[in-house]
């Protein structure tokens, strides 16, 4: 028989229905504040957390219970790099002349180390996003591509570190 409205049904284990709450709708600056510290790393410890958002132990832990019922944490994940494919990632800045980005985007197809290609406004005609396994590949592509008819310029910058959003 279905629970009557405005109840829940009770939950397998220890707990009673009195026990049990609806998750929030809605996420505020403390959740806002607990997740961006689980994506930086999901390891982090409750207590840890605790302290750099403010609240005690106990509220974060439900807050972070709560968030997982409602779907808005959908778990936890290692990422987890192969020593032997350590990347190398890069972006160019391409400076051509008398062409169209169109024309370099094709021809950068030939790479499969490019991950992007954006065309932007400014000094800068394309932007390409690469990632290598090593440092003689990045340079033997940044060669090729100073070698592109009408090329005058390749500027590299090296991705020394990044930060998840």
């Amino acid at each position: 028989m279905p629970a009557p409205l405005g109840r829940l049904p009770p939950i397998a284990g220890d707990m009673t229905e009195s026990a049990v709450k609806l998750p929030r709708a809605n996420v505020d600056k403390f959740d806002r504040q607990i997740l961006a510290l689980l994506r930086a790393d999901a390891r982090t410890p409750v207590s840890q957390i605790a302290r750099e958002v403010s609240l005690s132990r106990s509220a974060v832990a439900e807050r972070i219970r709560q968030l997982e019922v409602a779907g808005v944490i959908q778990g936890y994940h290692a990422s987890v790099a192969d020593p032997e494919q350590a990347s190398i990632k890069a972006f160019l800045e391409l400076f051509y002349k008398d062409s169209r980005c169109e024309i370099y985007a094709e021809r950068m197809r030939a790479f499969p180390e490019v991950r992007q290609c954006c065309g932007i406004s400014g000094e800068t005609d394309m932007l390409v996003q690469v990632e290598t396994t090593s440092m003689a590949r990045l340079a033997e592509i940044r060669g090729e591509i100073e070698r592109f008819p009408g090329m005058q310029r390749v500027k590299t910058h090296m991705v020394v570190k990044e930060w998840a959003m």
